[in-house]
Order: C-alpha cells, then sequence, then structure tokens
C-alpha cells in the first residue's frame, strides 16, 4: 500500500494494519485447523503487545495534545476522544511514562510481542514497590529486578509475575532482601493501625451500612472465617443465620476498627464450621530461623481471600507472627530447611487434617496450571496413587479443584509435573 510522501511513518503502519483487519473482517474461522487456531490466537496477542507499545510510545509524548484541546493531560484527552474509561486511560499514561524514561527492557519486550499490558503493569507496579521501599533499592538492583521480571514473562502471566515481584529481592538481591522487606511491612504494618475504622449507619429499610477499614492481616483471618461459611460444599439449614439487632452507629470508628480486631483474635476456629477438611484456621508459616530474627518474615496463609491488591496482604513481619502465633489462636507452622512442615509416610489411605494443613500452606490453590481455585476447595490428590504404593505424604500430594481432580483420574487426560510444581495436563494419545 502507497502513502502520501508527507504521511507519518507510524500513521502509516496504523493505516496498513487497519487495512489488512479490514481484508479478513468477514472471514470465518470456523474452519480453521487446531494448529491453525492456536498459531493465530499467540501471533494476534504479539501483535497486540505491539500496537500497544507503540500506543503508548505516542501517548508519553502526547503533551501538546493535551494543550491543544484544553485538556488536563493526554490520557484526559484520549478518553474523551476514544470512549474509553478515564482510569484506565490515566494508567496507561503512567506506565507510557515510565516506559519512556524508566523501564527500556519492559519496553523492548512489548515492541517485540514479548509482553502484553497486563504484564508490563504487573512488572511496573512490582518495580515501584522496589523505589518505595523504606531502605531505598539502589538502580542497579532495580535494574536487574526489571531484566528478571521481563525473562520471567515469556513463562508466567500477570497473577504469577505478581507473586514473583513481591519476592523479586529474594532472587536479585538475596543479601538484602530480608532488611528491606521487614522494614517495607513494618511500616505497611505501622500505617495500617493508624488507618483502622470501623463504621455502622442505619440506612432506614432495616439494614445497617458496615463500612470499615482494617489491616490486611485481619481482612485475612475475616475472609478466611466468613469463607468457611459461604463455601459451596457446606449445606446450611436455612434460618442459621444469627440473629439481633445490628450495633447502633457509633462516633468512634477507629475504636470500633480495633475492637473488630481484637474480636476476632478472641474467636476460638474450633467452634466454626469444619472447612478444607478440617477446622476452620489461618496459619502463619515462617522459616525457622527467621522467627528468631527481628528482620525475618511471614507468609499468611489465606490472603488469596481478599480481592485488591497483589502487592499486599500475604507476608507479615516476624514480630507479627510471633504476637499472633502467642495471643490470637493462629496456627504457626514453622518450616525447617526443606520447607515441609510434615510428613507423615505410608500410614494412612487418607490425607489427615495436619497433612491437608501442610498442603495448603505449600499450594495454597489448585495446583494445576493456571487455575486458581482456593485449596481450601480442593481435594488432596497422590500424584502416584496410593492404591499401586504412592505413599500419603507431602512429597506425593498435591491440590487439586474438583475440576482437575477428575481429570487426573480420567483415562483421556495424563498429567506432566512442572519444575514449579505444578500440573500440565495432555490429551492421552
Amino acid at each position: 500500500m502507497t502513502h502520501p510522501s508527507t504521511t507519518h511513518p507510524i500513521v502509516a503502519a496504523a493505516t496498513d494494519v487497519r487495512s489488512v483487519l479490514k481484508s479478513v473482517a468477514d472471514t470465518n474461522p470456523t474452519f480453521m485447523t487446531t494448529a491453525a487456531e492456536a498459531t493465530a490466537l499467540t501471533e494476534l496477542v504479539a501483535a497486540e503487545a505491539q500496537l500497544t507499545e507503540l500506543r503508548l510510545r505516542i501517548l508519553a509524548d502526547a503533551g501538546d495534545l493535551a494543550d491543544a484541546t484544553a485538556a488536563r493531560d493526554a490520557a484526559g484527552w484520549l478518553a474523551q476522544v476514544t470512549r474509553t474509561r478515564y482510569a484506565d486511560a490515566r494508567a496507561d499514561l503512567a506506565l507510557a511514562t515510565a516506559l519512556e524514561r524508566e523501564r527500556p527492557v519492559l519496553a523492548s519486550a512489548m515492541r517485540d510481542g514479548a509482553a502484553t499490558l497486563a504484564q508490563a503493569h504487573v512488572i511496573h507496579r512490582a518495580l515501584q514497590t522496589l523505589d518505595a521501599l523504606p531502605a531505598r533499592v539502589d538502580a542497579e538492583t532495580v535494574d536487574r529486578a526489571e531484566q528478571h521480571l521481563v525473562q520471567q514473562a515469556t513463562t508466567f502471566g500477570p497473577k504469577e509475575l505478581g507473586r514473583i515481584g513481591r519476592r523479586i529481592l529474594d532472587v536479585v538481591a538475596p543479601d538484602i532482601a530480608d532488611a528491606a522487606e521487614a522494614a517495607r511491612l513494618a511500616a505497611l504494618e505501622a500505617h495500617a493501625a493508624d488507618q483502622t475504622r470501623l463504621t455502622l449507619r442505619r440506612v432506614g429499610d432495616g439494614t445497617t451500612r458496615i463500612t470499615g477499614r482494617v489491616p490486611d492481616t485481619v481482612g485475612t483471618r475475616l475472609a478466611t472465617y466468613l469463607e468457611a461459611f459461604t463455601n459451596p460444599r457446606l449445606h446450611q439449614a436455612a434460618g442459621d443465620e444469627p440473629s439481633g439487632d445490628p450495633l447502633t452507629r457509633t462516633a468512634y470508628p477507629k475504636r470500633l476498627g480495633h475492637a473488630l480486631c481484637q474480636l476476632l483474635e478472641a474467636i476460638d476456629p474450633t467452634r466454626l464450621p469444619v472447612h478444607g477438611g478440617d477446622a476452620t484456621t489461618v496459619v502463619v508459616t515462617i522459616p525457622f530461623a527467621g522467627l528468631r530474627n527481628d528482620l525475618g518474615t511471614a507468609d499468611l496463609t489465606g490472603a488469596g481471600l481478599v480481592p485488591g491488591d497483589m502487592f499486599t496482604g500475604d507476608r507479615i513481619t516476624a514480630a507479627e507472627a510471633r504476637r499472633l502465633a502467642c495471643t490470637a489462636r493462629i496456627l504457626p507452622a514453622v518450616l525447617g530447611g526443606d520447607s515441609l512442615p510434615l510428613d507423615l509416610g505410608r500410614t494412612r489411605r487418607l490425607f489427615t487434617p495436619a497433612q491437608r494443613k501442610a498442603l495448603l500452606v505449600r499450594d495454597r490453590t489448585c495446583r494445576a496450571e493456571g487455575c486458581d481455585i482456593p485449596g481450601t476447595w480442593c481435594g488432596a490428590h497422590h500424584l502416584h496413587p496410593w492404591h499401586t504404593g504412592g505413599p500419603t505424604d507431602l512429597t506425593n500430594g498435591v491440590l487439586l479443584c474438583s475440576h482437575h481432580h477428575h481429570r487426573a483420574h480420567h483415562t483421556a487426560h495424563r498429567p506432566d509435573r512442572l519444575p514449579n510444581g505444578d500440573l500440565r495436563f495432555h490429551p492421552r494419545r
């Protein structure tokens, strides 16, 4: 396709892309082969990443559009003209600016179609978290983190990248990881205590609106306890809900917020419904060395129950872990050098409640590749079948949701163990 000599190359490329897409607009994909479908989908995702990077590159340099139209910024102009959400446009502008000024490796990956927009947002957020650490991380370490996360983007999706990003210092700067993470968590916990709130207001229709703001650890515990009652496996009889008038509105929201924290710490989890094969329990895991070290950190099993920011909520300081273990009826799982809290050999056919806790600590969710069903809704599966000699212990156990557990035992599918412990299912030939 030819273009006038005055047409900018980027405008010409955009015109060509739309023209090529228009040429297949009426093409029916019904008769594509499986291989052709796979190729088309992966190529289109890569092309979409390349187009997105080009759009962001232009957006980062489009301040003159805002000036010419009196828009607040280029994101405001884009949202108005293209009828997109302003929040999305603002997020893209922030990412675009970072790609132009600070993230050359990530920008190059998008330009090559090797990182999607969703992955780029997660990687950028992980690097922002490093920049915001109380003990500032040097630029060289941030650069190494960017390179590592971009490399992982060829294998992992946004959610997995978020998990890697949360622990990125363990990979690129292990000598400062514990101290930096402990400082970050201590700052978060202090901020959480200061911001804790709870308000109750009668709506006037027989209901009370409850609004609160509590520390992540309290949110995780509340979600864990409530999720035990909402588990779809439970069939509670009608009328089981607690009765009684809601509290009247209080003028002391902060005091109420801390009262909620104290209430949750006083609840006896053994009196809650059986959930995930055992009494409802929040588990804190911590290496033995970290338990004795003020700079150590601990993992909070169950944090994934609360939606929201993927970079907070799943870790706490060693000091908080010690406190919870002593006073809050939280189960501490102290890990040895092999990171396994329990191994019971072949003494039982079924996994015990204690082993299920250990599997939940290790697996957290269904271990089928790409599945994020909570571990409390999963069953314990023998990788090497028990009836053919497989032991009932952690090395031979894995959590699988009902769907994937059925697939694991189905003759039409064959599960392979990946290096990270996940199971990938293949059709049997």
